[in-house]
């Protein structure tokens, strides 16, 4: 999962591309990149860590021109290295392509040794890469047309911006598995992978980048291509649940008014009868504890607090990375849990491991019994569209009954939302989203193993 931003038509597009970020900073936190494009030329600019870490006023003072982009990465396929920062920028025969991606392409392993046999040169492991050798081969008459042309047969999912030259180009794939919105501020058009990215710049929602579209913008204005979207589109339901800012709209809906929904629904599948107070697992989890408190009756505690100086632990690259941004991320408000029955609400359990150690530590603040409900079902294969699920074999749901997971994280009664309750909660469902990870009904055919074994890093 990453994050991606791009600003066409404005004197400032470096700047507000790394206003952008920073309200994409959720979406991935391993590396960050701009690629600006101006009278100059195109200059980038990639560092490892985070947005605000890394780019100060002068690194952004010396990427001049009204066009850029940008990119906060989480990677899903290649290492995480500074090679593999994005935006990729190259020059080419008719003159520069820089590229932003999030999403996984299931296919880029057989498409990246059709290049290889052709000469193409590699710089990188990520799979984003190959659209780049393929915009570079075109001859196509139009950028947008050589995109189209780049992205035939291209499998998976993508939210893309790219720079050909001064044109700027955002595309989703026919799926829509992952989100990309158009804005306005004033004459400028500005993309973003969610609408509060529109905000923290002051732009206005125009409408989202349709499936299989392609939008692009230049001097000349915009222009669209349409291409043919899925018959039944791939929504990321994950984004809903957990991903995606709870201030943010997505795919039509708001993010807040899905999670207070999945949590009412929860509640009423799973109730925690005699229990004393509801309680979220903060932040991602807040909307639905309090949808959870609504519906149940119950009051609504904050009785776990969390660092905020400390990042999302779900999208560190290794397990122990993980663990240790739990142990320093949380802490039990111990004067509300002693003694009390809880309700303990989170929007998912992957690996177990982070909540189990949660558990712990509600455990050793004086809970009397901990009750955990999750607002999404059991996830029980992994991700091959940008979300780096780990392999069945680490997945806790894969290998363990709901009983026997209960006892495993050390919860007197455990209860996950049914997925026909998930699907049902968010806007514009139960139709037209992606629930693989859940349900094992993947719609393309499995990634090669050789790209399996490099996504995420493992």
């Amino acid at each position: 999962m990453c994050g991606i931003f791009g600003v066409s038509g404005h004197a400032d597009a470096a700047a507000l591309t790394h206003m952008g970020l920073y309200s994409l900073q959720h979406r991935g936190q391993e590396s960050a990149g701009i690629v600006a494009v101006g009278e100059g030329g195109a200059h980038g600019l990639r560092a490892m860590g985070l947005v605000g870490e890394k780019f100060g006023p002068d690194a952004i003072a010396g990427l001049p021109g009204p066009t850029a982009i940008g990119h906060t990465r989480y990677s899903t396929a290649g290492a995480s290295t500074l090679e593999n920062a994005q935006p990729a920028l190259v020059n080419f025969k008719g003159g520069h392509i820089a590229l932003a991606h999030n999403g996984n392409l299931t296919n880029a392993t057989e498409i990246r040794v059709q290049l290889e046999s052709i000469g193409s040169i590699f710089s990188s492991t990520m799979d984003s890469e190959v659209i780049v050798h393929r915009l570079a081969r075109s001859n196509a008459a139009s950028p947008e047309l050589q995109l189209a042309e780049a992205l035939d047969g291209v499998e998976g999912a993508y939210s893309i911006l790219v720079l050909i030259n001064d044109t700027l180009l955002a595309a989703r794939d026919p799926n829509g598995w992952r989100p990309l919105v158009m804005g306005r501020l004033g004459n400028a058009v500005i993309f973003a992978s969610e609408t509060c990215a529109l905000d923290i710049v002051g732009a206005t929602i125009e409408r989202e980048v349709l499936p299989g579209e392609i939008v692009a913008v230049d001097a000349a204005g915009i222009r669209s291509i349409q291409r043919p979207a899925a018959p039944v589109l791939h929504k990321c339901v994950f984004e809903y649940v957990y991903f995606a800012r709870p201030d943010s709209q997505i795919f039509g809906g708001s993010v807040d008014r899905a999670r207070r929904a999945l949590g009412r629904q929860l509640a009423i599948e799973h109730p925690a009868l005699g229990a004393d107070f509801v309680f979220a697992v903060p932040d991602s989890s807040n909307a639905a504890a309090l949808g959870y408190a609504e519906a149940s009756g119950l009051r609504l505690e904050h009785a776990l607090i969390r660092n905020h100086y400390v990042g999302r632990t779900f999208i560190q690259p290794t397990q122990q990375g993980r663990d240790a941004k739990v142990k320093v991320k949380y802490n039990p408000v111990r004067e509300i849990l002693q003694g009390k029955s809880v309700v303990m609400v989170d929007d998912s359990i992957v690996r177990g491991t982070t909540t189990k150690g949660l558990v712990a530590l509600v455990r050793a603040a004086g809970a009397r019994e901990v009750h955990m409900r999750v607002s999404s079902p059991p996830i029980t294969g992994p991700c091959w569209y940008g979300i780096d699920t780990p392999d069945r074999d680490q997945l806790i749901a894969a290998r363990l009954s709901t009983p026997e997971i209960a006892k495993a994280i050390g919860v007197d009664t455990l209860g996950y939302i049914s997925l026909d309750g998930m699907l049902n909660s968010v806007p514009g469902g139960p139709t037209g989203f992606c629930d693989a990870c859940f349900s094992g009904n993947y719609p393309t055919k499995p990634p090669s193993v050789a790209q399996k074994n490099r996504m995420g890093g493992r």
